[in-house]
């Protein structure tokens, strides 16, 4: 398989940037995408040419790392596919495509294909965790959680932070990412202390970063990997609106 690749090249946060044009021979159709990039930075190297920077890490559609735009769509478009999960068989013999960053205020460049997504960090620093008593674990039984509950909390669980609601939204919106995140904790028992002081302090975060406001485009629902529904934007807002209340606790207390 030969394939022509137009990459965006930016040398740091500095440099406007440009794309760069490659030609690849002989991929085969049985290579992962991050596989692809390895062989032609390969040969870049070779040629004595700067390789193009791009993130990676689990190679298994786990961590997140790996997302960038193909031919204008966050991980190529395939549903329920991250970067390193995407296939070369899904492309024709000759086929041209263009690879970018993320496109969003809130993710700037840092060098080539990767972007600065510590945005979110300072999202789940402010309320994505739950606090715990020290001393010996508890029993796993001891706290009974409806089923319903579980699954639905684990559906959420499953974003991995990649940013591709972000890249996909016109917006630039976070919306589904702090959602899921806020959504899973509200859900389960161990969210429940700090119920109301999470979603404020996200939420806050969130707005003093340079994101986007959500217009309910759906495009974040549609290029998720993990396809995390929008209902966790549903959920996250009346969790924001139940948590000022008058009367309501600064944190604890379970919103049914």
């Amino acid at each position: 398989m030969r394939l022509t690749l137009h990459i965006w090249r930016q040398s740091g946060p500095d440099d406007k940037g440009r794309f760069k044009t490659y030609q690849l021979d002989a991929v085969n159709e049985h290579m992962s995408f991050l596989e692809m990039l390895d062989v032609l930075n390969q040969q870049l190297i070779e040629r004595g040419e700067d390789p193009v920077a791009f993130e990676h890490d689990c190679r298994e559609g786990v961590c997140g790392m790996c997302g960038l735009m193909i031919n204008g769509l966050p991980h190529g478009g395939y549903k329920g596919t991250t970067t390193c999960q995407l296939h070369m068989r899904h492309f024709k013999d000759g086929q041209q495509l263009t690879l970018e960053p993320w496109r969003s205020a809130a993710f700037p460049v840092l060098k080539d294909l990767i972007v600065d997504r510590s945005p979110f960090d300072r999202i789940m620093q402010a309320g994505g965790f739950v606090s715990v008593n020290t001393g010996s674990a508890p029993d796993a039984n001891a706290i009974s959680v409806p089923k319903d509950d579980a699954e639905l909390a684990m559906d959420y669980a499953e974003c991995i932070g990649c940013g591709a609601c972000v890249a996909a939204c016109p917006n630039g919106a976070a919306m589904l990412f702090m959602s899921a995140k806020v959504a899973q904790l509200a859900l389960l028992p161990q969210g429940q202390p700090e119920r109301e002081r999470r979603v404020r302090a996200m939420v806050e975060t969130m707005e003093e970063e340079a994101f986007g406001a959500c217009t309910n485009f759906t495009s974040c629902e549609a290029m998720c990997p993990k396809e995390i529904s929008i209902s966790a934007i549903a959920r996250m807002n009346k969790e924001y609106r139940k948590a000022f209340l008058p009367g309501r606790p600064v944190g604890g207390g379970k919103v049914s």
